[in-house]
């Protein structure tokens, strides 16, 4: 580059110019389905949308898609097998391709217990989900704050929304929250519930590496070891979790409880709270099980773990008693045999795991708030007790609920969720009430796409 060039190129890097804000209105988009939420259930809800022709919008309040299937570490995906040895996928779509698609870079590991889940790296999903979404042709709206909800004749007509580039309007023929916190539902008015007896604690997830995958204890031993030394090291949660990554000296950890309050000023001293009951555990990890964490190093703190804050008043309440005796609906639009998993305690939780036999279901009349005909809940704000919500909060039926909200909405149409046909709905959730691909058989497919990747 010559000395002229370079000049002229240096004096147009230094330009500036002088900009005002000006009152404006906000920028205009409308889509066909409006899904509020890009954690697993809103991820299953836009693919499934878009897959059916829909022009799909997806918002979200992060500036990242995932929601806390990425930016929270779950690191787990539950509630997707049935129990027992012989124990067989109960969720598919979404699912079927995330397996797949991370086999192949040995993202993903099926552990095979009492409860079957998928262990998954939070990264690789992450960037699973980026490229899903673009490919499937989806509009996407990150860091955007919901601060209105137009309704007008029990339609949800239009979105109005605030991110740091300026508001944003959005119209739609349906929407589905899948918010986590009932936030479209809360914002438009419409009937909402929270705990009544205190709050259901989440959790901070950290990721470490440079782990001796060797030395590392049992399920048994952690847990028994945090009841018996935890108090020593200012630990608040007395039982835990280590979830790992065979070959890759990475572990996902369940350490810690910490409260999710509502209140913006709580929750974001209950985040500090947290951070700092996550630096203890990985103390207490490494001095009490130095061999296998002596040289872990924290490769990550997820964002705050949410389980249950606040949820719908659908159309039906799914209860305790429905779960523990396997209630068949019919109007059923997922099946999990997760155990009742309450956290109400900051010490520990209730775990009431089901035999081999066991399966329970999710009502669609659980997902549609009944004050709303264009409104479909999925994920961890639907309708249900404390304790039956604990047991189909997790991401198997979470992605089963989203694909049932796209699904709803198509047949709804200009219409009722109320009044849709549900011979129909279930005839399209078939795979997700009925078909049975055996774990082993996952397993094996697993170890295959990843030989073959190799």
């Amino acid at each position: 580059m010559g000395a002229d060039s370079l000049s002229v190129r240096t004096k147009a890097s230094t330009a500036t110019r002088i900009v005002r804000r000006e009152p404006s209105r906000p920028l205009q988009r409308s889509a066909d389905i409006c899904v509020v939420g890009s954690g697993i259930a809103g991820v299953s809800a836009a693919i499934e949308a878009a897959r059916l022709g829909k022009k799909v919008l997806l918002i979200d309040g992060l500036p990242v898609l995932g929601g806390q299937a990425v930016n929270s570490i779950v690191g787990t995906i539950c509630g997707m097998f049935s129990n027992g040895r012989d124990g067989y996928q109960l969720t598919y779509g979404i699912a079927e391709d995330i397996i797949r698609d991370l086999s192949r870079t040995g993202a993903v590991h099926y552990r095979q217990g009492v409860t079957n889940i998928i262990i998954y790296d939070e990264v690789a999903l992450g960037r699973w989900i980026e490229n899903a979404i673009r490919d499937a042709g989806i509009d996407v709206l990150l860091g955007a704050v919901l601060r209105e909800v137009e309704v007008r004749d029990r339609r949800v007509r239009a979105l109005g929304l605030a991110t740091r580039y300026g508001d944003v309007r959005v119209e739609a023929n349906g929407f589905v929250d899948a918010s986590g916190d009932a936030a479209l539902v809360w914002q438009a008015g419409f009937p909402c519930q929270e705990a009544a007896d205190g709050p259901v604690f989440g959790t901070q997830m950290v990721v470490l590496e440079g782990i001796d995958e060797a030395h590392v204890p049992s399920r048994e031993e952690l847990p028994a070891r945090m009841r018996e030394r935890a108090a020593s090291y200012g630990l608040v949660r007395r039982e835990g979790l280590s979830f790992i990554i065979p070959g890759r000296g990475i572990a996902a950890m369940n350490m810690t409880h910490m409260e999710t309050p509502l209140d913006p000023f709580e929750m974001s001293n209950k985040t500090l709270e947290g951070r700092d009951q996550a630096d203890r555990a990985v103390q207490f990890l490494r001095s009490e099980f130095p061999k296998a964490f002596g040289k872990a190093r924290v490769r990550a703190y997820g964002f705050p773990g949410i389980r249950q804050t606040r949820w719908i008043r659908g159309r039906q309440q799914l209860t305790a008693e429905d779960v523990i005796t396997g209630r068949e609906f019919d109007d059923a639009i997922a099946r999990t045999a997760w155990p009742i998993e309450l956290h109400d305690s900051g010490t520990d939780h209730v775990w009431r795991p089901f035999g081999e036999d066991h399966m329970h279901y999710v009502p669609f009349g659980s997902l549609t708030p009944r004050d709303a005909d264009n409104v479909v809940a999925a994920g961890r704000c639907i309708d249900a007790d404390n304790a039956a919500l604990s047991s189909v909060r997790v991401m198997g039926p979470c992605i089963a609920m989203g694909a049932a909200a796209a699904h709803a909405l198509d047949l709804a149409g200009t219409g009722s969720v109320h009044q849709i046909d549900m011979a129909a709905l279930r005839q399209r959730l078939r795979d997700n009430l009925e078909r049975k691909v055996s774990g082993h058989d996952v397993a094996r497919g697993i170890r295959r796409f990843a030989e073959a990747s190799a």
